[in-house]
């Protein structure tokens, strides 16, 4: 009987673990207004993200990266990259030359994380 609840009670927490990972393909669609700045080939207006997961901060080769983001320390986890997508101006780095003011649903963070992570 022990075994059987545990079970119920491990299937019904899998849905909840699963929202926390993203949906690759919906974040590919909520990273739809950052493609006027990034891709993941060359730099333009911001630097490429091909990688960026697992990255250090401001190590993109031939972007001009502000001296704040140089200086951070960060490396680009999930974590990382969360606060920087909720508010990079704000929240993360002061000083940094990105004009975003942030992605406030926390569903479709996690859904650009997962989709820049397909793109490593």
């Amino acid at each position: 009987m022990r075994h059987l609840i545990l079970v119920a009670a491990l299937a019904a927490l899998m849905p909840i673990a699963a929202r926390a990972e993203g949906d690759a393909a919906a974040g590919e669609k909520a990273f739809a207004p950052c493609k006027a700045c990034h891709n993941f080939e060359k730099n333009g207006v911001g630097p490429n993200l091909k990688g960026v997961v697992g990255r250090k901060a401001a190590s993109a080769e031939g972007y001009g990266y502000s001296q704040a983001l140089k200086d951070s320390g960060i490396t680009w986890d999930e974590a990382n990259l969360k606060e920087w997508l909720i508010g990079p101006a704000s929240n993360k780095v002061k000083g940094t030359k990105m004009a975003y003011p942030g992605l406030k649903d926390e569903k479709k963070v996690e859904d650009v994380i997962a989709y820049l992570k397909s793109k490593s």
